[in-house]
């Protein structure tokens, strides 16, 4: 391939992704690094987010472990490139790569055709020549070849046009030159692979007829205005036209050395566009994706769409004047109105356009109709672009559509257009981290956000990189050379004061989002208001039905997506759709929200957590029974439309929604719902339990308990206390457990409620084994199981039941333990309880190592793991891989030992579970010593003893520090 210049490693994209250092191709890795590469080198020096890379990396299906995977890749990438590599950074929750223009095959490409079309234009013939041949050299094959995301296909079209457009030019050169034969040899061939290309065609005739072969110049002609009608349904162009003519009469402008072949003359071209935004920043795959389907295809229709400020507008008129030269004979600009109190009608518009194009006033017909088919017929025979700002509906747009294959027509609309025939639909979102730094920075100068990073970073927070938020704050400050950043900041920091902050002059993001507010149906309008009072989480569309207690919200729901005024931002795990409200809609929906009575909205709040509380049930329904089972409150439920497919998984539908329900929660502690705060926090204790989610669950817990505290609502008190007590347990707080297990059972009792005091007297039981207590953990736990028999709450005496079955075994009685465990396994596989039945067969693991079956043993445990995994209950799993190590060390077995020990470490270690872990290095040391392994043993009893030290347990640090001892003096412990 032709050298590309720079130093370090170069790259490739036009062709197979690839790499090189000097002569020599670097090998980057699998599959996959190369896939990352590819990314990485298609918005080269451009921050990725790590999202949108793991999507392309992982062609939208991810393995849960593709973020530390992609860490992983990243600094593998990063070492084959050497010493001498290109920056691959990290930098705001992505990465960038930066390369020099001579790194990187693409854009020297670029870089090459540029230089050669100015030395064209200077008439340096030769110099050209030789710069268009060495660019198209670095061609490998099709851009991006073996990499198969459409996110490539808008930069493959680009240069793939670039492609052609540098073929044509070297045609044009070698013509100039006086190279008939070798342009018509070229030109043959190209035609062959591009038959649509005019420009190519009317060469091909040139150079023919300069060979002096003039019928087989016009039969050119002939050739490729019956593929364009056959094909396409079009003519040919202008030129073609013209070229053609000037062959008929055997015109000396076509001779060598003559100027190119011009349009027939004609009025002067339309010029409408407004100017440019000068300081325009990023986009440049929307401009990429616009710019390439208006010259890519004909006729073309390309309609933007976006909510209020997003900068519909600043794209369309960069990109049209991008593409303007593609359209010759000019450019028409309309502005439709449709957010105004007077939308422009098609009738008004088609008579402006008539008038553009020359039409006397008098000579424009009366009918839509008519004008209609006079501004197509206009356009038939001419290559022009028509801009379309601020459409509101198809209905509008449609009249104005050029029927002429030359043309093209943009539009920006705040709804999508979906009924326009063939459109290209782009939906324009708010700018990324930092495209909106950038324009910020350019308002208001580089010193002055240097000086200030955080408050910078504040504002564009509260701007949510919304443009025209982000362009009023900047002319503010520049306007305003004596304010620090910090005066805007905390001007902004009050969500109620931030819509007039954003204003000045007659421009306002308030006055922005309203002029769509006002078109929206009055009950679109009222679910936007309501969804302003749900915070700034994602959510599922049901809860626009909860607002309006409507199950078949969805054409609502649409008529709010359709007005770019809620976003769908993504498709949950479950396959559920979800949408956002940008931060400052959501603040102009807070205000609004206003018109609706008090009593309304604190209704539909609670319609909405009724609607979160009966998934959240029906999920846990269908997950194994959970340790802290209880019966229901007095909350409303309202179900969704679909319940039982969103929970079709439970686990799933809980890790879409783990965010939103915490969420959930501190809603209805804010609104003063107490009762809708315990239930939702309680409801996700079983799911919390299997994922070990310990900070979610204290978090919750304790945002409800605030609310029914506040209530004096005992029973929702007493049953987050129990829960929390829970927490406390699993993390070794055991005087913090004892609190609170306290204060529940306390409140139990007054209360009446017997299976909650009972279950907080067994968990105290399990604090009193914990620290050593036996005899009194066993008089607690059996203290509980009669009340439970009492109530007849089976599941809760299946459990306590393997309870006593553990203590008695504890206490060396293995004859009443096995009498024990055999009852709670009979209970359990009654109940059909897979969860309760491995956490049976686990303990009586135990039972039977001690009675000299390690084999027992090991099959109780090989079924208690199969169901841990298949449950998803980590934790779980990883007790009973301590007891298969347990039973494996004391064998001798190393290998198998260690293996099962170490991975339990782990899962310990990831929840805050120190005294399992400790367990586990312990274990570890034992076996080390046994084997005459001292520096291993040394290593593991040092890491059980700095867990051990962290909670205190005195005994077993010392048993531990005696351990050391024998160690060093060589002595068995």
């Amino acid at each position: 391939m032709t050298e590309l210049s720079g130093g370090g490693p170069r790259f490739g994209v036009l062709g197979p992704v690839a790499a090189w250092r000097g002569s020599d191709e670097v090998r980057v890795g699998s599959a996959k690094h190369q896939r990352l590469l590819a990314v990485l080198l298609l918005h080269v020096n451009e921050r990725v987010d790590r999202d949108r890379i793991i999507d392309l990396v992982w062609a939208g299906d991810p393995p849960r472990s593709a973020l530390n995977l992609l860490q992983k890749y990243v600094g593998e990438l990063r070492r084959s490139f050497g010493d001498e590599g290109p920056e691959l950074a990290p930098l705001a929750g992505g990465y960038r790569l930066r390369l020099s223009t001579g790194q990187l095959d693409s854009a020297r490409f670029g870089e090459l055709v540029e230089t050669a079309r100015s030395q064209f234009a200077d008439g340096e013939l030769v110099a050209a020549q030789a710069c268009l041949r060495e660019a198209l050299a670095l061609w490998r094959g099709p851009a991006y070849d073996g990499f198969d995301a459409e996110a490539a296909d808008t930069e493959r079209a680009r240069l793939d046009e670039l492609r052609i457009a540098a073929l044509e030019d070297l045609a044009e050169i070698t013509l100039a030159r006086g190279q008939h034969d070798a342009a018509a040899a070229d030109l043959a061939r190209l035609t062959k692979t591009y038959p649509f290309r005019e420009r190519l065609r009317e060469l091909q005739m040139i150079a023919l007829y300069r060979q002096g072969r003039r019928a087989e110049a016009l039969a050119v002609f002939d050739t490729v205005r019956t593929v364009l009608a056959d094909e396409l349904g079009i003519d040919p162009g202008a030129r073609l036209r013209r070229c053609y003519e000037l062959i008929l009469r055997g015109d000396p402008e076509l001779e060598p050395g003559s100027e190119p072949v011009e349009a027939t003359a004609a009025p002067l071209p339309v010029r409408q566009l407004p100017l440019p935004v000068l300081d325009f920043v990023g986009r440049v795959e929307q401009v990429a994706e616009v710019t390439t389907a208006l010259v890519a295809r004909t006729p073309s229709v390309v309609a933007v769409a976006g909510g209020p400020g997003v900068g519909k507008s600043s794209l369309v008129v960069r990109a049209a004047h991008l593409v303007s030269e593609s359209f010759p004979d000019g450019q028409l600009y309309f502005d439709l109105a449709a957010t105004s109190d007077t939308p422009q009608q098609p009738a008004q518009l088609l008579a402006d356009a008539l008038r553009a194009l020359s039409v006397a006033g008098n000579a424009i017909p009366p009918r839509l109709t008519e004008r209609a088919a006079l501004y197509r017929s206009l356009l038939a025979d001419r290559r022009m672009l028509v801009v379309l700002e601020d459409a509101g509906a198809a209905e509008q747009v449609l009249p104005l559509l050029p029927a002429a294959g030359g043309c093209a027509v943009l539009i920006t609309s705040r709804a999508l257009l979906t009924e326009l025939p063939g459109a290209r639909q782009i939906d324009l979102d708010v700018l990324d981290h930092a495209e909106a730094y950038e324009l910020f920075t350019g308002i208001v100068g580089g010193e002055r956000v240097a000086a200030e990073p955080g408050e910078a970073a504040a504002i564009l927070d509260s701007c949510g990189n919304l443009p025209l938020a982000i362009r009023i704050a900047g002319a503010r400050l520049a306007g305003r050379p004596a304010w620090s950043l910090r005066v805007l900041r905390e001007r902004l920091a009050d969500e109620s004061r931030r819509l007039t902050e954003l204003r000045i002059g007659q421009l306002g993001v308030r006055a922005s989002v309203e002029l769509s507010m006002r078109l929206l149906p009055p009950d679109a309008a009222r679910a936007l208001s309501l969804l302003g009072l749900l915070g700034a989480h994602t959510l599922p569309g049901w809860v626009v039905g909860a607002l309006l207690d409507r199950p078949d919200a969805e054409a609502v729901l649409d008529t709010l997506v359709d007005a770019s005024l809620l976003r769908l931002t993504t498709t949950d795990a479950i396959g559920q759709p979800r949408y956002r409200l940008h931060d400052l809609i959501r603040a102009y929906a807070r205000e609004s929200v206003d018109r609706i009575p008090y009593p309304e909205r604190r209704d539909a709040i609670a319609r909405v957590l009724g609607g979160w509380l009966s998934l959240a049930e029906h999920a846990t329904d269908l997950m194994p029974a959970g340790l802290l089972s209880l019966a229901p409150g007095t909350a409303l439920r309202w179900t969704p439309p679909e319940t039982p497919r969103l929970v079709a998984d439970p686990f799933a539908w809980f890790d879409a929604e783990r965010d939103t329900l915490l969420g959930a929660v501190r809603l209805a502690a804010d609104w003063g719902l107490d009762e809708p705060a315990w239930e939702l926090a309680a409801s996700a204790v079983t799911y919390y339990d299997h994922r070990c989610l310990h900070e979610d669950w204290k978090l919750g817990h304790h945002i409800a308990l605030e609310a029914v505290r506040a209530a004096n609502n005992l029973r929702g008190e007493s049953v987050l206390l129990r829960a929390l007590g829970q927490v406390h347990i699993y993390r070794d707080d055991f005087d913090d457990a004892v609190r609170d297990i306290e204060a529940a059972r306390a409140l139990c009792q007054l209360t009446g409620d017997k299976l909650g005091g009972a279950l907080a007297l067994s968990m105290l039981g399990t604090v009193s084994r914990e620290q050593g207590r036996h005899d009194e953990a066993l008089s607690q736990v059996r203290q509980a199981l009669l009340i439970v028999v009492g109530e007849r709450d089976r599941h809760l005496e299946a459990q306590l039941r393997s309870s006593i079955a553990s203590m008695l075994l504890a206490r060396g009685e293995l004859d009443e333990a096995a009498e024990w465990f055999e009852e709670a396994l009979r209970l359990a596989r009654a109940l059909g309880d897979r969860h309760r039945i491995a956490v049976v067969l686990r303990r009586m693991s135990s039972l039977h190592d001690q009675r000299g079956n390690p084999g027992a043993a090991l099959a109780c445990l090989a079924q208690a793991l199969d169901a841990f995994v298949e449950l998803s209950d980590e934790r779980c799993a990883g007790y009973t891989l301590l007891e298969i190590g347990r039973v494996h060390a004391r064998r001798h077995s190393r290998q198998v030992a260690t293996e099962a020990l170490e991975s339990a470490a782990g899962v310990f270690h990831r929840h805050g579970d120190r005294r399992d872990e400790a367990e586990c290095w312990r274990l570890l040391a034992d076996l080390n010593a046994a084997l005459d392994q001292p520096g291993a043993a040394r290593r593991h009893y040092d890491r059980a003893l700095r867990l051990w030290r962290t909670i205190g347990d005195t005994a077993r640090i010392a048993a531990a520090m005696l351990s050391l001892g024998a160690l060093s003096t060589g002595r068995p412990g």
